[in-house]
C-alpha cells in the first residue's frame, strides 16, 4: 500500500449569472460638498476623466453579458452616479431610497419616477435608507447596515415589504458609511468583509453565518476594494486592491479590475455605481 499523501481540496466550480443593473453616467460629477470623510470640496476633480472610468465599468458589464439601462442624470446632483443608493429592487419591488444629507434626497424621487417608468412596483419609503448602499442581498437573506446613513427602522420597513429575513449590522467607521463598503458579497452563499467596519456584535454575526469569509485587509478597504460587484463567477473589483484579488483567485473567482480613482474623491467605488434590477 502506498503512503497516504496530503491532497488540497478543489477549488470550488463558481458559476456567472447573468446580471441586470442600472448605471448613471457621471456628466455632472465634482465635489463641491462634504458629506463623507472621502470628499474634500478644496480637491480638483475631472468630470471628464470620472465619465471615462465609469465608461471602462459601463464596458467591462457590457462585455460580461450584463443587462446594463441607464438614468438619466440631473445637472446638481453630482452623487447621482452612485446609483446603488437609489433605491433595492427584489422580485419587481422597488423599495425607495430617503437619503440622510438634503444635498442627495432629490435623487431619491428622481430614481422612484426611474422605476415607475420601467414597470416596477414601488414603495416609498417611511424611513431614512439608502438602497443598495446599506442593504445587501446574500443568497435569501438580506443584511442591512446602520450607524452612519440608513436608519436602523428601515429594516423593518424592508422586511414587511420583501417577507424575507433582514440581518441589521451596525457600522463602526466612518470612511466605510455605507455597507456596500464593507461587505462584498461574492454569490449566494459567499461574502468578503471588513472585520474593523462593524462592532462586535456584528463580527459574531458575520463569523457565524459565513464562517469561510474573504477577510480584506485595510490597505484594500481603502481604496474601496470591497465596494465590488460579482456575477457568481466574474468579480469587478477596484484595480488597486491586489491581495483582495488574489485570494478571490485562489477561491476560483475571476477577479477583474477596474480604475474609479476620480469617482473614489466622492466616496463611491465599482458597487457604488451599480444598482441591481431584481425582476
Amino acid at each position: 500500500m502506498s503512503p497516504a499523501t496530503d491532497v488540497a481540496p478543489a477549488t470550488p466550480a463558481r458559476i456567472a449569472t447573468k446580471r441586470t443593473v442600472l448605471m448613471c453616467k457621471p456628466e455632472f460629477f465634482t465635489v463641491v460638498y462634504r458629506i463623507n470623510p472621502w470628499m474634500d470640496p478644496a480637491l480638483p476633480t475631472d468630470t471628464a476623466l470620472a465619465v471615462r472610468q465609469w465608461q471602462s465599468l459601463y464596458d467591462t458589464y457590457v462585455g460580461l453579458g450584463f443587462d446594463v439601462h441607464l438614468i438619466d442624470p440631473i445637472d446638481g446632483l453630482p452623487d447621482m452616479v452612485y446609483a446603488a443608493n437609489g433605491g433595492f429592487v427584489i422580485d419587481n419591488i422597488a423599495y425607495g431610497a430617503s437619503f440622510t444629507y438634503p444635498e442627495r434626497q432629490p435623487e431619491g424621487p428622481a430614481y422612484m419616477d426611474w422605476f415607475g417608468a420601467n414597470d416596477f412596483d414601488v414603495r416609498v419609503p417611511e424611513n431614512v435608507n439608502e438602497g443598495e448602499g446599506d442593504f445587501l442581498l446574500v443568497g435569501g437573506v438580506i443584511l442591512a447596515g446602520t450607524g452612519f446613513r440608513s436608519a436602523s427602522n428601515s429594516h423593518e420597513e424592508l422586511a414587511s415589504i420583501y417577507g424575507r429575513e433582514v440581518v441589521t449590522l451596525n457600522l463602526v467607521n466612518p470612511s466605510f458609511y455605507h455597507l456596500d463598503t464593507a461587505i462584498a458579497v461574492l454569490d449566494d452563499d459567499n461574502i468578503a468583509y471588513l472585520p474593523s467596519a462593524f462592532d462586535e456584535e456584528g463580527l459574531t454575526i458575520l463569523r457565524g453565518r459565513f464562517p469561510d469569509a474573504v477577510l480584506v485587509n485595510e490597505e484594500d478597504a481603502s481604496v474601496l476594494g470591497l465596494n465590488s460587484f460579482s456575477d457568481g463567477y466574474n468579480v469587478v473589483i477596484a484595480s488597486r486592491a491586489t491581495d483582495f484579488e488574489r485570494q478571490l483567485r485562489e477561491r476560483g473567482y475571476n477577479p477583474i479590475g477596474v480604475d474609479l480613482s476620480e469617482l473614489l474623491l466622492g466616496g463611491g467605488g465599482v458597487k457604488c455605481c451599480t444598482l441591481e434590477l431584481r425582476r
